[in-house]
């Protein structure tokens, strides 16, 4: 007898690299801050850090750290919870592939 040998399918490569933790956060402050129609530097103001600083935040080019993602979510109305899991929804919905069904 032979023996059958199931057939598994790879999974098919990324065309583009997956996005970065920092990158999703950066992304993330900058849709909460311009949704308040509010300027970096009022925003690094009130969270005291330097405007080019929360504007490589917001670009993704920094690792905040924890101490400086707590001053800038407060500074922008948010816990660091509810910002991460804004930013981890915007990781998940980055990595989605096919249709989506949305429930009403």
């Amino acid at each position: 007898m032979t023996n059958i040998v199931p057939f598994r399918r790879r999974p098919a490569p990324r065309t583009q690299p997956e996005p970065l933790w920092r990158e999703a956060v950066g992304e993330q402050l900058r849709a909460e801050r311009t949704g308040r129609g509010e300027r970096i530097a009022d925003v690094a103001a009130r969270a005291g850090v330097a405007p080019q600083y929360l504007s490589e935040l917001e670009r993704g080019r920094k690792d905040p750290s924890s101490e400086v993602l707590s001053a800038v979510s407060g500074a922008l109305g948010l816990s660091v919870v509810e910002l991460t899991r804004r930013a981890g929804h915007r990781l998940a919905a980055a990595g989605t592939r096919g249709p989506v069904c949305l429930a009403a």
